[in-house]
């Protein structure tokens, strides 16, 4: 087996360098990091990690919890907890809780009995049961995208989703749209209330009122979207909406769907806002507007902050707020007059 020494001739650094790389690579620059992964690809170095854990008491494994693991979204971040995990010597276990609390309890004991060092929570449920509680209250946690619910803040990294709904909200008023749908995730999320807040915002400002009965929808998929229209459309109202928010990019997939169902016309009828940006929405028919979200980076620093925890090293701060684009694609256009 190759060892640390050849890892270390091939960087041009110090043995003790390598190895505080492969421990605690915060504690090194990144281009000292960059070298020093690199060596250890080219010369086919495998860490004795098993031989560490028996010392340090650690499995150098994490959790990583998804509600839904064909999502393509969740995938995006799970690519970057995964990238992050490897650079610093984690190996990442998945768990499809599929939403289900029963499940989330089973892969979240997982480290509460050493089978992993902390957890990455991509709901925004306490994923431990009520008899675990009390033994959760110091595991590493972190959430990515969502907040998880309880009294006590763990370190989540988001969007700002508030400004994410205003942004999409002038962009349709910008086109001349006054009359709105919105089809909802989940209606119990932080998620949700802050892009509704965000919509209603803007609203507000510009004297536009909104029918609480175009609101719809409560989960993210795309039969939400399908049904959603239905509702909106097969409504005894006086004047349907002509633009729709669709608070993920699969929601807006069955929306699209429909309306052509429907035989109405995209954007020239009715114009629909994604949440996303998956791969697929610019390849829709139309292409989707949306709002991108840099969902590799989320992961990628969602394990940075694990880390930090594990390691009980102080965090700067508990929430980080990644930025996000709003991409006008041809799926939102001028008002039908």
């Amino acid at each position: 087996m190759t060892n640390i020494k050849k890892v270390s001739e091939l960087a041009g650094v110090s043995t003790a360098t390598v190895s505080r790389t492969l421990k605690s690579p915060e504690l090194v620059t990144e281009h000292t990091r960059e070298k020093v992964m690199k060596a250890v690809q080219q010369a086919g170095y495998r860490p004795n990690w098993l031989a560490t854990s028996v010392k340090t008491g650690r499995s150098n494994s994490i959790v990583v919890l998804v509600p839904n693991l064909v999502n393509p979204f969740f995938m995006r971040i799970i690519e970057g907890i995964e990238q992050g995990a490897q650079e610093k010597g984690y190996s990442v276990l998945l768990g499809d809780t599929q939403g289900k609390a029963s499940r989330e309890h089973e892969y979240a004991s997982m480290v509460l009995t050493n089978r992993a060092d902390g957890l990455i929570q991509l709901d925004h449920s306490f994923p431990f049961s009520a008899n675990d509680a009390a033994l959760a209250e110091k595991v590493p946690m972190v959430s990515v995208c969502e907040r998880i619910e309880g009294e006590r803040r763990y370190p989540f990294i988001e969007l700002d989703n508030y400004a994410a709904g205003r942004a999409l909200t002038h962009h349709l008023i910008s086109y001349g749209h006054s009359r709105f749908g919105i089809i909802a995730g989940q209606r119990t999320s932080q998620i949700h209330h802050d892009r509704l807040a965000g919509i209603k915002s803007v609203l507000k400002e510009e004297g536009i009122d909104f029918a609480d009965n175009m609101l719809v929808g409560g989960s993210y998929r795309i039969e939400t979207g399908i049904e959603g229209i239905q509702q909106l459309f097969d409504r005894d109202v006086p004047v349907p909406p002509t633009a729709v928010f669709c608070f993920n990019d699969d929601i807006a997939v069955g929306a699209l769907y429909e309306l052509k169902r429907r035989g109405l016309r995209v954007p020239q009828d009715v114009s629909i806002t994604g949440f996303d940006n998956v791969k697929v929405s610019a390849y829709m028919d139309p292409p989707l507007t949306t709002v991108d979200q840099p969902a590799y980076e989320m992961g990628r620093r969602a394990v940075d902050v694990l880390a930090q925890l594990i390691n009980r090293q102080p965090l700067q701060r508990t929430r980080e707020i990644l930025p996000f684009q709003l991409l006008e694609r041809g799926s939102t256009g001028p008002v039908k007059i």
